[in-house]
């Protein structure tokens, strides 16, 4: 199967290593990759500041990125989320309204494309460690993505998944939220890191690397010893 690879503006910037291992798992799953690189960002950040003008000019060039009938795979349940509930929204009655319907069709994120696409919940990987997982909001409530990461690290050789309490309770990231309402997010995400530690998990792993970003930041400035890693990254260890 032929897949088009989106790497989230902060992915690319900051954590590459996630984007690698992503197709790293794809490519042993039996996809064929390929990576457009004019692609920039979806435009949620435009979008959720209110900036729908703007949004809609970076949406228009995405969508021009990802022509043709591949599917679209991302390690990001929040672009995915976007694409898939306001492309639509945003282009609606306009020449482009059939191509953000057929967009928001082919776009799928990393765990839900490997579980539900490809049929595919176990990779072969190895992580000898205890760990908990994160929804993230855009993961549970715009992707309706629950059960397929779970599925995935349990079939994963020496992983311990423990369930932390308020695991549906957003992380308090949120975007520009965390910079609007830093004392807000900060409380949050020290909420979220306590629930953590007290599974007795080594690791939080989630589908997105926006609320690890913030939780890792958290649980650093507490000396909590809880490291974050993202989907990817446990699903590519070990062979």
């Amino acid at each position: 199967m032929n897949v088009q690879l989106f790497i989230p503006c902060f992915v690319d910037q900051l954590y590459p290593g996630v984007a690698f291992n992503m197709v790293k798992v794809l490519e042993k799953a039996g996809c064929t990759v390929s990576y457009n690189t004019n692609q920039t960002c979806c435009g949620q950040p435009a979008f959720n500041a209110g900036f729908w003008g703007e949004a809609k000019d970076v949406c228009g060039k995405f969508m021009q990125d990802f022509t043709g009938t591949d599917y679209v795979v991302a390690p990001s349940a929040s672009c995915i989320g976007f694409i898939r509930n306001y492309y639509n929204k945003l282009f609606e009655n306009t020449a482009q309204s059939q191509q953000a319907k057929d967009l928001s069709k082919r776009a799928y994120e990393f765990s839900d494309f490997l579980v539900n696409v490809l049929g595919v919940d176990n990779v072969g990987a190895t992580f000898n460690a205890k760990v908990t997982y994160h929804d993230s909001c855009a993961a549970l409530r715009e992707c309706k993505i629950k059960n397929e990461p779970r599925q995935l690290l349990s079939k994963v050789a020496g992983l311990e998944l423990i369930e932390l309490n308020d695991v549906e309770t957003c992380c308090g990231f949120g975007g520009t939220f965390a910079v609007k309402f830093e004392p807000i997010s900060i409380a949050m995400g020290d909420q979220k890191v306590n629930n953590a530690v007290a599974t007795g998990a080594e690791y939080l792993v989630s589908t997105d690397m926006s609320c690890l970003m913030h939780i890792d930041g958290c649980s650093k400035h507490k000396q909590s010893g809880l490291k974050t890693l993202h989907l990817a990254d446990v699903l590519a260890s070990g062979w």
